[in-house]
């Protein structure tokens, strides 16, 4: 059974373009360090067409279980590069207020 982390956010309209390129960054540094995302079998990156809110996006973690989206989670929170560099830029380019993060399951 596959788990999903999601996090939905709203990216500040005058950051869209810096949002583009912290997302290339962002990327590169999963790339990087793929001991730090093994439990992760995929991650998606989805931006609102029509509907809802402008500038909202939806990202998707799957993994195989809870646990390894724990261990994803307490290994990231742990990264002094993540967590000082990656983390801060990304967040500074979210508005206040409109992320959330959530975990689902498959059901069939």
């Amino acid at each position: 059974m596959a788990v999903f982390m999601v996090e939905t956010y709203v990216v500040k309209p005058d950051k869209l373009g810096e949002f583009t390129a912290f997302c290339k960054k962002k990327e590169t540094y999963m790339k990087k360090r793929p001991d730090l995302f093994k439990e992760v079998k995929s991650h998606k990156l989805f931006s609102q067409m029509l509907g809802g809110n402008w500038g909202g996006y939806v990202e998707i973690w799957e993994a195989k279980s809870l646990a390894d989206i724990e261990k994803v989670f307490n290994r990231v929170m742990q990264d002094k590069e993540y967590m000082t560099k990656i983390n801060p830029e990304g967040n500074a380019l979210i508005v206040p207020g409109t992320d959330s993060l959530n975990i689902w399951s498959s059901v069939a």
